[in-house]
C-alpha cells in the first residue's frame, strides 16, 4: 500500500487549451467543476462536462481539449487501492454529494494512509464513485485509415450534411464499405454512429451557453424537435432540463 491512498490536483485552463496524448501510473478521475471536456481515451470520444467525469484506469493513453474555460479537478487512485474502480474507462453521473467529497478531496491534495480520517475520506469516494451510474456520453472512433478519415471530418463539422455516398468518396470506399468498417469497428451502424457524434456536439454547445435551438442546429439536427427527441433518447431528459440539473449541482 503506498503512503498516500489518493492524490488529488486542481489546475485551470483556457478555452481551446489542449493537454496531448499522455498516461498515468494511478488510475484519474476527471472532473471540471466548470467547463466542458472532450476527452480522446481508450478509442473513444468522451464528452466531460459539469454534471459527468470520465474514469481513465492507470495506464490509458488521453488526450484532453478544453471547451470554454475549464476548472479541472483531478483524483488519482493507485493501482493497489482495494475497492478500486472497473479497469475500463467510463464516464459517471457526478450528483451534488459526489461532487462535494471530489471538492473536499481536492482541497486536502493528499489522503495519507497513516490517517484514518484520510482513509475513511477515500472509501466514501470510492463507494460514490462506484455506485454513480454510467452514462453514453461517448462515441467509438474507428482506426481504420479511410473511416477515420470520415470520422474527423463529422469531428471537424457534425453539421455538415453530406450524404453516405459523398462520405464514401472522401474515404475512399464503397458506401457498403464505409458502412461495414464503421459497424466492425464501432459497433454501431453508421447512422447511429453520426447520431451520437451530432449529440455531443450538442452538449458541448449547450453546456458553452448556446440556446436549445442553436446547440441543435450548430451539431446538424434538422429541427430543434429531432434534436430534442434523439437527447431524450439518449439522455433520458430534455435538454432544458438537463441544463436545471447541471445548475442545481452547480450551486
Amino acid at each position: 500500500m503506498p503512503d498516500f491512498v489518493l492524490r488529488a490536483m486542481a489546475a485551470g485552463y483556457p478555452d481551446g487549451f489542449q493537454l496531448r496524448p499522455h498516461a498515468h501510473d494511478w488510475g484519474q478521475l476527471i472532473y471540471a467543476a466548470e467547463g466542458t471536456m472532450r476527452i480522446e481515451a481508450a478509442d473513444m470520444l468522451w464528452l466531460v462536462p459539469p454534471t459527468r467525469a470520465l474514469w481513465a484506469p492507470a495506464g490509458t493513453v488521453h488526450a484532453i481539449a478544453m471547451k470554454g474555460a475549464v476548472a479541472m479537478r483531478t483524483i488519482y487512485v493507485p493501482v493497489a487501492r482495494p475497492g478500486a474502480l472497473a479497469a475500463a474507462s467510463h464516464a459517471l453521473e457526478i450528483g451534488p454529494l459526489l461532487r462535494e467529497v471530489i471538492l473536499h478531496i481536492v482541497g486536502l491534495r493528499l489522503l495519507r494512509a497513516d490517517v484514518p480520517a484520510h482513509v475513511h475520506m477515500a472509501d466514501v469516494f470510492l463507494d460514490l464513485a462506484a455506485a454513480a451510474g454510467r452514462l453514453p456520453l461517448f462515441v467509438p472512433m474507428p482506426r481504420d485509415a479511410r473511416a477515420a478519415r470520415v470520422a474527423k471530418a463529422l469531428h471537424d463539422d457534425p453539421a455538415r450534411g453530406d450524404d453516405m455516398a459523398r462520405l464514401a468518396k472522401l474515404a475512399g470506399a464503397s458506401v457498403r464499405t464505409l458502412q461495414r468498417l464503421f459497424l466492425a469497428e464501432t459497433g454501431l451502424r453508421f447512422v447511429a454512429w453520426r447520431q451520437r457524434l451530432r449529440l455531443i456536439h450538442a452538449i458541448t454547445a449547450l453546456n458553452g451557453g448556446a440556446s436549445v435551438t442553436a446547440a441543435g442546429a450548430g451539431a446538424g439536427y434538422a429541427s430543434t424537435s429531432a434534436f430534442v427527441a434523439a437527447f431524450r433518447a439518449q439522455m433520458g431528459d430534455t435538454p432544458a432540463r438537463y441544463l436545471r440539473l447541471k445548475e442545481d449541482v452547480r450551486r
